[in-house]
């Protein structure tokens, strides 16, 4: 037993030491070809500055604002229970599962970035879509030229009518902008401000697709919230139009009936029938519309209370903050990555030389 142990240990020193030899012989390998990786280096550098030069720079538009959401139900509980004990629902929740982050989540959606896509914008006084703009600036076209079913597309208003070439460009469009371009966090966690940033080679574009999708996801998410209590509150509008014909009527069947008999014999009361019948009438109407009525004004607080408030804090503005690639940076990149790959192709020229003078 404690030989075996021995030569378990001997075997792990001589591994070990085969290991410090081994990388010692493959550091002096290099080292002796320092003046190959300095060149590339150097080389690199270079590469990287002309890179920085020639590269467009990135403009960020970013847009920030505060969402206060509505308070469901408003206090109107015990009105609302009361409310519901006769039929009526005064609305409450609406959109309740629709609630804070979502809005996050909205804005990176198909649907969202679909239709800032297709709205319209001036461009240098010339009116056209941000997909077509988004195409122009990514020089997209020139790519498409061996292409003829995609060289002269172009997208109508109506995505319904979109062929399968067109939804397929939309999908790789929303892609591209969710992981390159699109840019939509919340600062501080503790706080209920959020940021919307876009990040393009284009100006303009950058600009008029910050202002586009910050008011199409904010009034979606707006109409969505409040989707419950508008439709309750125009049922209510309705049924309070209603009723309210049907006592004018009723006031103005009062009326003809008195009319009918202006010098009533008071010894015949069977002609009294009709106007009392319509006084009655006129009373029931009253009161079904004064309910209503209530009932319609606590719809109207409860859709207030429902509806999230959403205020801009900064909008982008011309000139758009610039992100070039400094000259320092393109270098130091350069030289850095080719440095590497220098170094990784010496090394594979190394392995590969060993193989052969083993065979």
């Amino acid at each position: 037993m404690g030989n075996s142990y021995r030569r378990e240990d001997v075997d792990d020193e001589i591994s070990l030491k085969e290991l410090i030899l081994k990388l010692q012989e493959w550091w002096r390998y290099l080292m002796g070809k320092w003046k190959v990786i300095l060149l590339a280096g150097i080389i690199g550098g270079l590469l990287g500055l002309g890179y920085s030069l020639i590269k467009k720079p990135i403009y960020t538009a970013e847009t920030t604002f505060v969402l206060e959401e509505g308070e469901s139900g408003g206090g109107l509980g015990q009105y609302a229970g009361l409310a519901s004990m006769v039929g009526i629902d005064l609305g409450g929740g609406g959109g309740g599962i629709f609630k804070g982050d979502n809005i996050l989540e909205l804005y990176k959606s198909r649907r969202m970035i679909q239709k800032t896509l297709l709205a319209k914008d001036t461009f240098n006084g010339k009116q056209q879509q941000l997909i077509e703009r988004y195409i122009d600036f990514n020089k997209m076209r020139e790519s498409w030229e061996d292409k003829p079913e995609l060289v002269n597309i172009h997208f109508t208003d109506n995505p319904k009518n979109f062929s399968r070439i067109q939804d397929s460009l939309i999908n790789k469009f929303t892609k591209d902008i969710n992981d390159n371009i699109l840019e939509v966090t919340k600062p501080d966690k503790k706080l209920s401000i959020i940021s919307v940033k876009v990040k393009s080679k284009d100006e303009l574009f950058s600009k008029s697709f910050a202002d586009n999708i910050v008011a199409k996801v904010n009034a979606f998410y707006v109409s969505t919230k409040t989707k419950k209590s508008l439709e309750n509150l125009t049922v209510l509008q309705n049924q309070a139009d209603s009723v309210k014909a049907v006592l004018n009527a009723s006031i103005g069947g009062v009326a003809a009936a008195v009319d009918a008999n202006p010098n009533l014999n008071p010894a015949f009361q069977r002609l009294r029938v009709g106007s009392q019948r319509k006084q009655v009438d006129v009373q029931a109407s009253a009161a079904v519309y004064q309910e209503i009525i209530k009932n319609l004004e606590l719809a109207k607080i409860n859709f207030r209370n429902d509806k999230p408030l959403i205020q801009v804090i900064d909008e982008p503005r011309l000139p758009l903050k610039k992100e070039p690639l400094g000259k320092a940076k393109g270098i130091v990149l350069g030289g850095v990555i080719l440095g590497f790959l220098m170094i990784a192709f010496l090394s594979l020229k190394k392995t590969y030389n060993q193989i052969l003078s083993e065979t």
